[in-house]
């Protein structure tokens, strides 16, 4: 930002700026500035001292209360160098006495900014650090989608509701339900996850409920049951639509008065458990066909979750494939050969019908069969790569979009050096990646 009510120096100043490579937003009054300032603003500060309305010196107050670690540039009179040297005490980067050579002044900003990117860097590591430190799995992502799940997650983690996830095959619903069960205050306990459709039908209460000795031929010892198991943790009841109609009436029961009865017993126990059940097919349209519960619907539904399918979250992919990439490496201790730019493109354009698994699944084959076996890009998915209906300009956004972002991590953020292998002017660059949301100092 450039603060000066001189109109000739602001012109000339930020002309010499913008030559330099710097984007720069140029006011007359330090009250404009202001009102676009925050804490999270990337940049340097140049300021005049004598000016209109708010001067230099309040404007470097008010500045430092926003943002403290904000490099500030003062520019001076002759007569203003003791006040200038009084700032500087004051927490100012530094000061500028007119009249200024442009070198002097290309220095010094860029000094600023270097001093204003290490600052940033540290704060995002120390947030990074904070999130790594939280106990629970990484929901990997950065679409809407993606950040609206994290939202709901963060908001209803810790609030022991119960909690429907609504997600196509392959989406990560138990990894959403463990990331509830990790955020909230019962993390130190059980998290138990039970597959209703795995689970033979005639065996199904047993295995919720548990047993006594005797209960039934066969139960020679007493069971203990996954609800009972779940008590002050919680419980993952996956493909609940697979549950049997008789075992949803003892679950609705179980969930009204949060308390079971093992089989062949007349205790009551009580239980202080979650229940997160997930689904793969719409609930309530299963309800109204008769094949599930309409009131176990409702009563599971207090906060319902509906998590993404891949194909709604495309720009995800390259980071989702690099992300198991590098986990199948580790695994099976070879270096994965990083995919190109076009290949990522085309896996950004397939379906994916299996979802986050699938995607997975063609991560390891690629680590494990690579191109030394002839394992090509369009054998990751199974079956041919379709394209599905997403017009040219989205085609065209998707691949350009990862293509910076590719460029801006094997650069380490460095916006020159990803100005040179794209070959595009910083303004440009600049502008893209504004509107595609990418920070460089995400892939210091």
């Amino acid at each position: 930002m450039l603060i000066d009510d001189e109109e000739h120096i602001r012109v000339a100043s930020s002309q010499a700026l913008d030559l330099a490579g710097y984007q720069v937003q140029a006011f007359d009054r330090a009250e404009q500035a202001l009102a676009v300032l925050d804490v999270d603003w990337p940049g340097a500060v140049i300021s005049d001292i004598r000016m209109p309305g708010i001067d230099g010196m309040a404007f470097l107050q008010r500045a430092q209360a926003i943002d403290p670690d904000l490099p500030v540039i003062l520019i001076t009179g002759h007569g203003d160098v003791s006040m200038a040297v009084e700032a500087m005490r004051a927490g100012a980067y530094d000061f500028i006495e007119k009249p200024f050579a442009v070198e002097d002044l290309v220095d010094t900003v860029g000094r600023a900014l270097d001093k204003r990117a290490l600052t940033m860097e540290n704060r995002r590591l120390r947030n990074e650090l904070a999130v790594q430190s939280k106990p629970g799995p990484r929901i990997i992502g950065d679409t809407p989608a993606v950040q609206r799940l994290r939202l709901m997650i963060g908001q209803v983690a810790d609030t022991g509701a119960d909690v429907l996830l609504n997600g196509e095959t392959g989406t990560g619903k138990e990894l959403v339900a463990r990331a509830l069960h990790e955020n909230s205050r019962r993390r130190e306990h059980n998290f138990v996850a039970v597959n209703c459709g795995a689970v033979p039908e005639n065996l199904i209460e047993s295995e919720l409920f548990g047993h006594e000795a005797g209960a039934f031929t066969d139960a020679r010892s007493r069971r203990i049951g996954k609800f009972e198991h779940a008590d002050r943790g919680t419980l993952f009841l996956d493909e609940i639509e697979s549950m049997p109609m008789q075992v949803q009436v003892h679950l609705l029961r179980v969930l009204q008065e949060r308390a079971i009865e093992r089989l062949g017993s007349n205790e009551l126990i009580p239980l202080d458990l979650r229940v997160v059940a997930a689904s793969k097919v719409d609930l309530r349209e299963a309800a109204s066909r008769g094949e599930f519960r309409e009131d176990l619907y409702y009563r599971l539904g207090v906060v319902t979750i509906d998590i993404p399918p891949l194909r709604q979250r495309r720009e995800d992919i390259p980071l989702l494939f690099q992300h198991f990439a590098l986990v199948a490496g580790a695994r099976y201790q070879r270096e994965p050969p990083p995919p190109t730019a076009e290949q990522l493109n085309r896996l950004m354009l397939a379906d994916w019908p299996g979802n986050v698994r699938e995607l997975r699944n063609a991560a390891e084959r690629y680590v494990l069969l690579g191109e030394s076996c002839g394992y090509d890009i369009e054998q990751m998915v199974s079956g041919d790569i379709e394209h599905p209906p997403i017009s040219l300009p989205e085609q065209l956004e998707c691949f350009e979009r990862s293509l910076i972002e590719q460029h801006l991590k094997a650069n380490n953020g460095s916006i020159k050096d990803t100005m040179a292998a794209l070959g595009l002017p910083r303004k440009t660059l600049y502008d893209k990646m504004r509107k595609y949301g990418l920070d460089r100092d995400n892939y210091r």
